[in-house]
Parts: C-alpha cells; structure tokens; sequence
C-alpha cells in the first residue's frame, strides 16, 4: 500500500477498508492545526491507487466501504473524483460507499448535477471540519470561509443526496465567547442535515498559531467548564434529529446522544461533570494531551 505521510482517519471510519487517494492538505491555513503542517498537497498518481486497490482486492474482496484518506481528497475535480470511484467500483464489486474528508472549499466548485452522480458512484460520507456555525469564530480560526458558505454548499449537498457529518469545536471561540458560538452553530446546524456531529475540544499544539496568540496574549483559552458549558448550550439550541458523539480523546470526559430524544440526559451528565470535578483536574488532563489521534 502506497501510504505516505500522515495517515488520518475518523474513529467512526475505523470498520471501513483505508486507502490513500491525496496526502498532505490543500490550505494550511487553520490557526489550531498542525496535522499536515510540513505535507504539500499531493494526489495519488492513479497508477499507485489501481496498485493499492488490486491489494485490497486480495486480502478484502467483499469490502463494502472504503475510507479515501487525506486532508481533504473531495478538493479533487468532478472528473477525478469519478474516475477514482469508478475505478474502485471495478476492483472492489461489493463496495457500496466511498467516504472521505472534506472542506467547505472544496464543494464550491462542483454543481449539483455533478454531486448527484458522485452519489450515484458510491461517493458518499463527507467529514466535513466545519468547528463552527458562528462567522467571528470561524475567522478567529482562519477556516476561509462563513457561516453562509456553510449554509449554501451543504444545502447542494442536501439536494444531491450526499450524507455528511459536522466537526464542532468547543473553546474555539476563546474565553467568554463560547455562548454566542453554541447559539449561533446550533442556529445554522439546525438548518443542515448532518447525519451525525462530532464534537472536539480545542487543544493548542505549539506549531499552531492559536497557540503563538495565546503565548502573545491575543487568544485566552476558554476554561474547562466553559467549554462544558458551551457544549450544554449547543445541545439545547440543536434542532434537529441527528447523532452526536463528543467522545474523542479531547473531551474531557466522554459523551454520546441520540438527539432529540437524549437531550435531557446528556445535559444532566454533563451538569454532573461540571458539579463534581474540580477544574484544575480537566485542565490537567488537557495539558497531559500530547497528540490527538
């Protein structure tokens, strides 16, 4: 298998057959990651993809969905994109989805038209890095893009059929402002479809320039409750039926809901984690973080 670089996939991809189709990201340009900080962008030549393909062939013939890692591979063009998945159609006949990440960027330039036969083709399962509905945030954080950016590219990807799941990062906004960022996220979320969101906790990492701000004295992290806080309002204002998981390993204590319906019990754990543990024992387990994945 032809894996360079980092190799990145989401927890809940972790039953889906990996392959590399791009490598490295297309922006380098959000102020609290470092994933992919020294990997230019870099498609896989389709001579390495076919070879990779041909070996998942032998050894997981029957796979039903395959993970196409990279930063953000759906920043490949409509014609590459379908030739890659009907290139893995015709070694892997079982495959039924194809799932990958993606930015707000990189939908833009496709048309409806176009994500209606991608979905046609199997592509469907967009991770998509949103952290925020809230435009201050999403500038404090150098995504690229507003919330109405949001709002237009995931209703075409609504229209075509395309099933995509949200980032959402508590203490983004910094001290003070994760209210308004909960209200205004839940606020755009709720006219959305995300099949599911994922729910991560900003940790500063010394490559990032979240972190330089903050060493600067610009950014102020929110505290541990806040962020706790800030996820309870973000729950209450959703809207809509969806799944959400804020159990990756940058919460400090790990929770999942069926919403709405698991509303009022998820909001009462997290009321408890808030009642009985002190913050400096969060703030040490976040300061223990040395990596994310």
């Amino acid at each position: 298998m032809h894996f360079t670089g980092r190799t990145w996939r989401p927890h809940y991809e972790a039953d889906s057959v990996i392959i590399q189709a791009t490598c490295g990201c297309t922006y380098h340009q959000c102020h609290f990651c470092s994933l992919y900080q020294n990997e230019p962008f870099r498609m896989s030549p389709l001579e390495e993809f076919e070879a990779d393909l041909a070996e998942i062939k032998r050894y997981q013939p029957n796979a039903r969905r395959v993970f196409w890692t990279g930063a953000n591979p759906f920043a490949m063009s409509y014609e590459n994109l379908r030739l890659r998945a009907l290139t893995t159609r015709d070694y892997l006949i079982k495959c039924q989805t194809m799932a990958m990440f993606a930015s707000i960027r990189d939908i833009r330039d496709k048309e409806v038209w176009q994500l209606k036969k991608l979905r046609a083709m199997g592509i469907n399962g967009l991770s998509i890095g949103t952290e925020s509905g809230d435009d201050a945030t999403l500038a404090l954080a150098g995504k690229g893009y507003t919330a109405a950016d949001i709002l237009e590219q995931c209703r075409k990807l609504d229209e075509a059929g395309i099933e995509y799941y949200f980032v959402y990062m508590t203490g983004l906004a910094g001290k003070g402002n994760g209210r308004r960022n909960a209200r205004n996220s839940a606020a755009l979320f709720s006219q959305l479809n995300p099949y599911f969101i994922s729910v991560d906790s900003l940790t500063l990492f010394p490559e990032t320039r979240l972190y330089r701000m903050t060493e600067e004295g610009s950014f102020v992290p929110a505290g541990e409750k806040e962020r706790l806080q800030e996820l309870q309002i973000f729950i209450q204002n959703l809207q809509i039926r969806t799944h959400l998981f804020a159990n990756s390993v940058s919460n400090f204590y790990p929770v999942s809901a069926y919403l709405p319906k698991e509303r009022d019990a998820v909001l009462g754990t997290l009321q408890h984690v808030m009642d009985t543990v002190r913050e400096e024992e969060m703030v040490e387990y976040r300061r223990s973080l040395k990596a994310l994945g």
